[in-house]
């Protein structure tokens, strides 16, 4: 089994990696390849993320302009066709973003062919709102704003400068100080605003964090995947992936669970 592994942006193959060791490891009696590759641009490093990691970092896109978005797909493909065939993606943040606009843009222009993975995890990704217009997807102005703000929050909590100063105490969440977020609204309005519109068909696993600015984004992404073949977990953290026991065990038996849904393993 192949498993194709997309870092987030101002990060690297490497340290993708690093992050994904503890869960990685309890999967050992699994035949699995991890393949982790490096984004084709350099880039400035992702907020914080200097203080643990040495360079080099890289973005898969510079910015968000439908055509460089849709020349990072087409770049994906051409790895896929030079290096694959891979069995299933894993994704954090932006690797996440990448790898859904790629599963939703085959299943929208090839719905009869087999898609380029037969599973996804998502950890602490985002849908991708632009490409949704586009596929047809009633985005609001609200959810526009909220997507906007919610980057803004990602950038002050996660920088070295709250790290030193609050450590893991940094993670706020995306709205005001006790507000309760409702993950089944947050799904169900995508959800309607996509009815009868393309999905993510393949098997889905989406992990994210309740504290994490992006955490509406997440459930979003969740939203535009067939509801049958998904599983979600909230590790109650930011935006990161928790190294403790419980959850390396349980993002672990997520993997092994999409791996057999989509008849990998």
């Amino acid at each position: 089994m192949r498993i194709l592994c997309l870092h987030g942006r101002g990060t690297s193959a490497q340290i993708f990696k690093s992050q994904t060791t503890s869960f990685r490891s309890r999967l050992n009696d699994l035949p699995i390849t991890f393949d982790f590759i490096d984004a084709p641009y350099p880039t400035t490093p992702a907020s914080g993320i200097d203080l643990f990691y040495d360079p080099p970092y890289y973005t898969f896109w510079p910015d968000d302009s439908p055509t460089t978005l849709q020349n990072a797909r087409t770049w994906l493909l051409n790895h896929i066709a030079q290096n694959g065939p891979y069995d299933a993606v894993l994704g954090f943040s932006q690797g996440c973003s990448l790898a859904a606009l790629t599963l939703l843009l085959h299943a929208h222009e090839s719905p009869l062919t087999p898609p380029p993975f037969k599973a996804a995890i998502f950890i602490c990704g985002g849908a991708p709102l632009p490409l949704l217009e586009e596929l047809g997807y009633t985005i609001t102005p609200e959810m526009r704003s909220q997507d906007t703000e919610s980057r803004k929050k990602l950038s002050i909590q996660a920088d070295s400068a709250a790290i030193l100063a609050k450590g893991a105490e940094r993670w706020g969440g995306g709205g005001d100080a006790g507000e309760v977020v409702d993950e089944e609204a947050i799904r169900g309005e995508i959800e309607r605003c996509g009815i009868g519109k393309v999905k993510i068909g393949v098997p889905t696993v989406h992990v994210y964090g309740r504290k994490d600015p992006r955490f509406g984004a997440g459930v979003q992404l969740s939203g535009v995947c067939e509801g049958s073949i998904r599983r979600c977990f909230d590790h109650g953290g930011g935006h990161d992936i928790p190294r403790s026991s419980a959850v390396s065990e349980r993002l672990a038996e997520l993997v092994r669970w999409v791996l057999q849904e989509g008849r990998v393993a």
